[in-house]
C-alpha cells in the first residue's frame, strides 16, 4: 500500500492541509488521535467512512514527512 493512493492535497480542501482521499479528515487529525492513545478501532468506529488502510497510510505519510526532514546542527561555541 503506498500513501499516495490515500492521501491528498488540495488547497480547496482544509486549506491544503493533507487529507485521506475524498474526506476532509486530515492526516494531523489521524495521527493525534494515535498519540492521545486512540487505537485504529476507535478511530474506525468514530469515523465509520475511514478504512484500517487509511489509517495506516496517515502514519506513513507522517513517517516519510519525518524522514525527509533536514536537521542541522548548531555549532559548537
Amino acid at each position: 500500500m503506498s500513501w499516495q493512493d490515500r492521501i491528498v492535497v488540495d488547497p480547496k480542501v482544509l486549506t491544503g492541509k493533507p487529507v485521506v482521499r475524498g474526506t476532509r479528515i486530515s492526516v494531523e487529525l489521524v495521527v493525534d488521535l494515535l498519540a492521545a492513545g486512540w487505537s485504529h478501532a476507535q478511530i474506525l468506529t468514530s469515523y465509520p467512512h475511514l478504512t484500517e488502510e487509511d489509517v495506516r497510510a496517515c502514519l506513513s505519510y507522517a513517517s516519510e514527512l519525518l524522514r525527509e526532514e533536514q536537521v542541522f546542527p548548531l555549532k559548537a561555541t
